[in-house]
């Protein structure tokens, strides 16, 4: 957005708000000197029209009513933004109240949500909201939305706009075009998905979104979604869905740790391999996790697992036998913004924040300011500049009185931005469902905070807190949440752990003996910081890799540091680390964030080459097989070799059908 359009849109809303009674277009173009830019009276008018939209888009309450003139056959139209529609509620919070509103917007710090998120926060804020708050909480969860079409999806269902996309069902090769009403989406089972109605078979549905293939294409027009919708509701019939099977699977002896740990019994089978009868719920996911013991495993039962072996095999071969074409890597550029819209809407939002935020911090240090809002201390002073010369034209009086120039920052004469502006959509939904995932976690969701806070929430965010009905996330289903609970406990206890904890790399189980600190999740999947006794150092264990706990006594390594951040990556680098080449489809893309790639290049036939960086490589050839055909080793060229030949032999084990 260009900073005449920001100031022509922050003065249209500090004079819609200065007056009960409203403006008429004329008076409004007559006080708000940019509208003269316009070439003609007809641009001007749409201008005036594209300005109300954008705020209305926003969720400020851009109001218009007919005023009777004069004579009975004409009327005045005139506008204006009512203060009780515009101002966020004064609604309060306590400090566990805060702590667990700071939480609930930092899940979506990696996430799509993330900027509206700390928006919201940046609002609570005057409702003594404080992130310090959350600094005793030894857990840090997140929300995970890297599934394809999220963002897509996401504004078909908050905006209730139609969409089609192409969709390929669990065990159909067919892919078929669907006409669908997005009711609301919500992910389970480490997926995300979205219900609504299918025009076509005239009835609710529910897609996964790691199933469409092709653009998720907006339609035009709307529709009323069901009062009595509740997309929990909906989902809950996934639990069917994901019903146990039963599934049987031969192993080398010695191999298949993992399986193993799930096997309902075990006998013998040919080859002298032994025969596993698992009851799961997630069949491709079995067979990703079959695929990646390469030959020492081969699905047995039932037809639908053997045909996903199969064919993540067969396509990770044919993947790996592809000639490569030539590339040059480069530096990784840093990762995207998600919503292209985000610049146009943060500016002015950052403006109506900024007012209500220092207002309530009189004297606010300008680095510090800066970094509240997530930009430059350059970029604040030009914000600050336009505050300034920001008002009514024809009142001098009506100008906001900035100063900042002991790099401290003062406001006055501010009275109609002194509140911060109702929530967006967006900044509600970050919010809400943030609350509602950690209502189902164990030991903090049973906290009588998190109900109340989403209580108040709801209530002040008025017509936007409906998105609690709509949109829902759940963390890790199989995360195990008898194993969680019982961690939380002990960091909280200050115990120390013995861990029965599964190594996939080696395919084995061994004994920890750790001092828990803190847990936080990374991609939907939960991991434990502790002190690891053995290692005698700090470790990240993946809780669903944890298959026994047991409390030894009092743990006797100190906590991380009051303040100490949260991983921001799973990586760290080392001075022996191996260079690993990768090319990757477009549904592999998010290896390359994953896993920290450091350089990459962009491939004629659509793929990207990406460079990671690891200790070892045992593990590269087995994961190209979970990833069935979207990833293949490029280089170093022995590893290509070594993961060509682990593939043929693992493939070998399944003939064509």
């Amino acid at each position: 957005m260009s900073a005449k359009r920001t100031e022509r849109l922050l003065n249209l809303v500090i004079a819609l708000l200065s007056t009960r009674r409203g403006f008429t277009k004329h008076e409004l173009f007559e006080e708000i000197e940019l509208y003269s830019e316009a070439a003609t009276a007809d641009a001007r008018e749409k201008l005036f029209d594209r300005d109300k939209a954008f705020l209305r888009e926003q969720g400020i309450p851009v109001e218009s009513y007919s005023e009777e003139a004069m004579f009975e056959d004409n009327t005045t139209q005139r506008y204006r933004i009512r203060q009780d529609a515009y101002r966020l509620p004064g609604v309060r919070f306590t400090p566990e109240e805060s702590a667990v509103l700071t939480l609930a917007a930092r899940m979506w710090d990696q996430a799509s949500l993330g900027s509206a998120a700390a928006r919201a926060l940046r609002k609570l804020s005057a409702r003594g909201v404080l992130p310090e708050d959350a600094a005793a909480i030894p857990l840090q969860p997140s929300i995970r939305t890297n599934d394809p079409h999220f963002d897509e999806v996401w504004r078909a269902a908050t905006t209730r706009t139609p969409v089609t996309f192409g969709y390929r069902p669990p065990g159909s090769a067919a892919q078929s075009e669907r006409r669908v009403q997005p009711w609301g989406m919500g992910s389970r089972f480490g997926h995300w998905y979205l219900v609504g109605y299918d025009l076509d078979r005239a009835a609710e549905r529910i897609f996964r979104l790691s199933r469409m293939e092709g653009p998720v294409r907006l339609r035009p027009g709307t529709y009323t979604v069901p009062a009595d919708f509740d997309i929990d509701t909906s989902l809950a019939s996934l639990d069917d869905v994901y019903a146990p099977r039963p599934a049987v699977v031969d192993v080398r002896p010695g191999a298949g740790a993992a399986l193993r740990l799930q096997a309902e019994s075990v006998d013998a089978a040919d080859a002298g391999r032994d025969r596993l009868h698992l009851l799961v719920r997630d069949l491709d996911a079995l067979a990703a996790d079959t695929a990646a013991l390469g030959a020492a495993a081969v699905a047995v039962a039932p037809a639908e697992y053997v045909d996903a072996v199969r064919t993540a095999l067969t396509r990770a071969l044919e993947a790996q036998s592809l000639p490569l074409p030539g590339f040059d890597l480069a530096a990784a550029p840093a990762p995207a913004r998600r919503a292209a819209a985000a610049g146009a809407q943060d500016h002015l939002t950052r403006l109506l924040d900024l007012v209500p935020y220092v207002l309530g911090n009189q004297g606010a240090d300008m680095n510090e300011t800066a970094a509240a809002f997530g930009v430059s201390k350059e970029q604040l002073a030009k914000d600050l500049d336009l505050l300034f010369v920001s008002g009514p034209r024809h009142y001098p009086n009506g100008l906001m009185d900035v100063s900042f120039d002991d790099d401290r920052i003062y406001i006055e004469n501010a009275e109609n931005l002194s509140e911060p502006v109702r929530f967006g959509m967006d900044e509600a939904a970050a919010l809400i469902v943030g609350l509602d995932t950690l209502s189902a976690l164990p030991g903090i969701g049973s906290s009588a905070a998190v109900a109340s806070t989403l209580e108040k929430l709801t209530e002040a965010a008025g017509e936007a807190g409906s998105v609690g009905t709509a949109v829902a996330a759940r963390l890790d289903d199989a995360a195990g949440g008898t194993v969680l609970a019982e961690l939380q406990q002990a960091i909280a206890g200050t115990r120390q752990l013995e861990l029965r904890y599964l190594v996939p790399r080696r395919d084995e189980v061994t004994l920890r003996t750790i001092d828990p600190r803190r847990l936080f999740s990374v991609d939907n999947t939960w991991y434990l910081e502790a002190w690891c006794h053995r290692a005698e150092a700090p470790r990240n264990f993946r809780v669903d890799r944890i298959h026994g706990v047991r409390e030894t006594g009092p743990a006797l390594t100190h906590a991380p540091e009051p303040g100490a951040a949260f991983p921001a990556s799973l990586f760290t680098p080392g001075p022996l680390d191996l260079r690993v080449t990768l090319v990757l489809e477009p549904a592999a893309l998010w290896v390359a964030e994953a896993y920290d790639a450091e350089r990459t290049a962009a491939l004629p036939d659509g793929r990207t080459a990406v460079e990671l960086r690891t200790a070892d490589t045992g593990w590269i050839p087995a994961f190209t097989a979970r990833l069935g055909g979207t990833a293949a080793v490029a280089g170093p060229a022995e590893l290509r070799q070594a993961t060509l030949a682990w593939l043929q032999e693992a493939a070998a084990n399944y003939p064509p059908a």
